[in-house]
């Protein structure tokens, strides 16, 4: 349910391969050790159009610097092409287009803010959330260098050049950065429109709140409450940094209403002290309460499974099945995609014991598995 680029083929050499710098087989370092030799390959992906918030940049730059004499009417072509491709039906053709840039920037607002959420709902860490790697159309462009939440930890990072201001719970100010990059590109487009330049900024200004309110209502939606409590969540964010939870395991065995701290062993990647599961439990009671104060739990719970998923990707799955494949032998290939096709509904229970479970500990801080380089 996370909008998207779509992959449509993969194609590779029967002759030709290439070195790239990787890992040692259980290394633990942080940047690559080696050369290994790969397969020339080339993916392509479909998408309305691979327009970047970087694109702007470089068009509203030369407008701004006047560095030719048709670079205003350049940076005017290209929001007009990326209205055509990525928002016609959400903008009004009717509108002079000045307004239509207005509608535009609206519309990116919506969408970048949600596509963030939804990152951020499924345990999705982009690792490299800078204008080149931002969508004008508001979905995920590519993923990689990428990476899935396990062991929470707010600052996740799966990329090892990223930094923190690209970690998990990071991402809302790194989309509010790529927005603010995105604004500052249009602007040369209202040099003679003092009333859409403030409703320009006004935008932009409002878009720490309109992700506030959207990470809220996602929160709530992820405990089954029909609005967010913050004395509710921030406890629970205290408790899965103290516990070492698994971060989709946690969220998905709520949804079984657990009465006891025990019914959540699932998730924890260490056995909790006496007095941590107190608080579990202290915190299980608040939830549970105010779940009953709002109506029915049954009901929550049901909903709650639509928006947490059991099954998300784990590279520590993942590489067995390249490793065949590079042998010719694609059946764990399919197998992870027929799971991943249904990753909401509850499946066979092989498939639970294969695919819901917490990462071994021989896989915690391997390289190419726990981490990657750029370069790699």
């Amino acid at each position: 349910g996370v909008p998207t680029s779509r992959s449509l083929s993969l194609i590779a050499s029967q002759s030709e391969t290439v070195d790239r710098p990787w890992y040692r087989q259980n290394s633990n370092t942080t940047d690559p050790e080696l050369m290994v030799s790969n397969v020339v390959a080339i993916t392509t992906r479909v998408a309305p159009s691979f327009l970047r918030v970087g694109q702007l940049e470089l068009f509203g730059r030369r407008a701004r610097s006047q560095q030719h004499a048709n670079a205003e009417q350049e940076l005017s072509d290209i929001v007009k092409h990326l209205i055509q491709r990525e928002y016609a039906d959400d903008i009004d053709p009717s509108l002079t287009f000045d307004d239509q840039v207005i509608q535009l920037a609206y519309a990116f607002r919506e969408r970048l803010t949600s596509l963030v959420t939804n990152w951020i709902r499924v345990g999705y860490c982009q690792g490299n959330f800078n204008s080149d790697n931002c969508a004008g159309g508001g979905f995920t462009l590519d993923y990689g260098p990428f990476g899935f939440c396990e062991l929470f930890d707010p600052v996740y990072q799966p990329w090892t050049g990223g930094g923190q201001h690209f970690s998990f719970l990071n991402q809302p100010l790194a989309a509010e950065k790529n927005f603010e990059m995105f604004c500052r590109a249009l602007i040369p487009l209202f040099a003679h429109s003092p009333e859409q330049l403030q409703a320009l900024v006004q935008l932009q200004d409002n878009f720490a709140l309109v992700m506030e309110n959207k990470l809220h209502a996602m929160w709530a939606s992820k405990l089954g409450l029909k609005s967010y409590n913050d004395n509710l969540f921030m406890p629970l964010l205290k408790l899965m940094v103290t516990t070492d939870v698994d971060y989709t395991i946690l969220f998905r065995e709520l949804c079984s209403l657990p009465q006891d701290a025990t019914d959540l062993s699932k998730a924890f990647y260490k056995p909790p002290s006496n007095d941590t599961l107190l608080a579990w439990n202290q915190w299980l009671n608040a939830w549970l309460q105010q779940l009953k104060e709002e109506g029915e739990p049954m009901l929550s719970a049901h909903e709650m499974k639509k928006v947490n998923p059991k099954y998300t990707w784990r590279e520590w799955l993942v590489v067995p099945a390249y490793k065949l494949a590079e042998q010719g032998d694609y059946a764990l290939i399919h197998k992870l995609q027929e799971v991943f096709s249904s990753p909401y509904d509850e499946q066979s229970s092989d498939i639970e014991n294969m695919y819901y479970r917490l990462r071994p500990r021989e896989f915690f801080g391997v390289g190419g598995i726990s981490h990657y380089s750029c370069s790699s």
